[in-house]
């Protein structure tokens, strides 16, 4: 238990309630929390699915829905996962595009992480009859890719 109370003390979400404030819904990057990765020098994969994602599209103001997948060979860091999924609530009342939902997350990774490889999936709902589907893929050498 002692070992979980000192991490903590390093983080701003895990072992505490957590409410967002409105700057941080304004700008959800400030809410990502990192911590060393544990296992520097060795390449392994983190992936993280989110099935429960929410945002509004910005046209008509109705809910869209998507399971995000996130997918990083992470450096010096890695991200905390309480952060991450409230990272994720912090869209539920944003106005926001598919491309822009995609892109935003990879971008505020990226800049939290500055990971070695990220993939991001954004994986939307059946909505007036069409799904859609956002891919957004980087590696650290050569920048944004599409593989």
């Amino acid at each position: 238990m002692r070992e979980f109370e000192l991490m903590s003390e390093n983080f701003s979400h895990l072992g505490r309630k957590s409410v967002l404030t409105s700057d941080q819904i304004a700008k959800p990057s400030t809410i990502l929390d990192t911590f060393p990765n544990p296992r520097a020098g060795r390449e392994f994969v983190v992936k993280f699915v989110f099935p429960e994602f929410t945002s509004m599209c910005p046209v008509t103001g109705q809910p869209d829905f998507a399971t995000i997948t996130l997918e990083y060979v992470p450096d010096g860091l890695c991200v905390e996962m309480k952060s991450l999924k409230l990272y994720f609530l912090a869209f539920r009342d944003k106005g926001i595009f598919y491309e822009a939902v995609a892109n935003t997350v990879a971008e505020d990774l990226i800049g939290a992480l500055k990971p070695k490889k990220l993939s991001v999936v954004a994986d939307f709902a059946v909505r007036g009859g069409t799904a859609g589907i956002v891919t957004v893929r980087y590696d650290s050498v050569r920048g944004y890719v599409n593989e």
